[in-house]
């Protein structure tokens, strides 16, 4: 495995319908591949709108079976290209039962599986447990040809668990794809994800879409980053209104240097930490 990976992440806006937003990713991929990536996350439910803006059971009908259509498209572009997909989609294990997921596909093409998002927010704006249960296959990592990859879901990034687990399995990079507005979260964007790289000494790819969409009135803003175990972003920060594809070289390297210098994972105490995980 290289040390330096070159990965790359989507924010885009809402194009109108299903096939134009799949034929727009499929154009970031190329353009990304064009650029040397071997590895790339699109958003959170990325051929669709963020349509938990409203509660209306036709958007049921974005949901697919993974791996299924969408899967089997991309895992074809995969394998041209040579790269690692992260694939955040609308999932329907049965009618029904529907979930928040990112299938991985490796660079070969081959399925590797999923991620069903763990935490279900039901806010204003954000009513996600009228379209999804809780998911429910723990905290996986993937092991691709750009090493072990983690992928957390939007909500889940606002509790600890989860990335500890992902650091606990191996990940050296956890892909984060979401939809969060101006208004709401903005003050934790570049706060949350940066500490959360640090406590668990691994890179992190946070992924955020942009535009008010004609859902509601939330307002994706974008800026979409890279930032290493030391908590500094790799690169420049995208942008907090345009569509962007962002590149940038991870250096796999300083994740030993950053565990050598700080051993968390040593001083952890398990046995002490049983109450909180109590209801």
């Amino acid at each position: 495995m290289a040390e330096i990976v070159r990965a790359a992440l989507v924010q885009t806006n809402w194009t109108g319908d299903k096939e134009s937003m799949i034929k727009a990713h499929e154009e970031y991929a190329r353009q990304a591949a064009a650029q040397g990536a071997k590895v790339i996350c699109f958003q959170e439910l990325f051929y669709g709108p963020y349509f938990c803006q409203v509660q209306d059971q036709g958007y049921y009908a974005y949901a697919e079976s993974i791996p299924g259509p969408t899967t089997e498209r991309f895992a074809a572009l995969a394998a041209e290209l040579g790269m690692v997909m992260v694939l955040p989609m609308y999932e329907q294990e049965q009618p029904g039962v529907l979930y928040n997921t990112a299938a991985v596909v490796d660079a070969d093409g081959s399925y590797l599986g999923k991620y069903r998002k763990t935490h279900i927010p039901q806010v204003k704006g954000f009513w996600e447990k009228f379209y999804f249960r809780p998911g429910n296959l723990g905290y996986p990592v993937f092991d691709t040809a750009v090493g072990r990859i983690g992928v957390y879901i939007c909500y889940d990034r606002h509790f600890p668990e989860g990335w500890r687990a992902l650091g606990l399995a191996g990940a050296t990079v956890v892909f984060n794809p979401s939809a969060t507005s101006r208004g709401l979260s903005a003050y934790l964007w570049k706060l949350e994800q940066p500490a959360s790289a640090v406590a668990n000494e691994y890179f992190v790819g946070a992924i955020n879409r942009v535009g008010v969409e004609d859902l509601g009135d939330n307002d994706f803003y974008g800026t979409s980053y890279f930032v290493d175990p030391e908590g500094q972003f790799v690169g420049a920060v995208g942008d907090d209104h345009a569509p962007e594809l962002i590149v940038r070289d991870l250096d796999l390297g300083l994740l030993a240097e950053v565990r050598d210098r700080w051993a968390f994972y040593r001083d952890r105490r398990p046995d002490a930490y049983d109450s909180l995980v109590q209801p």
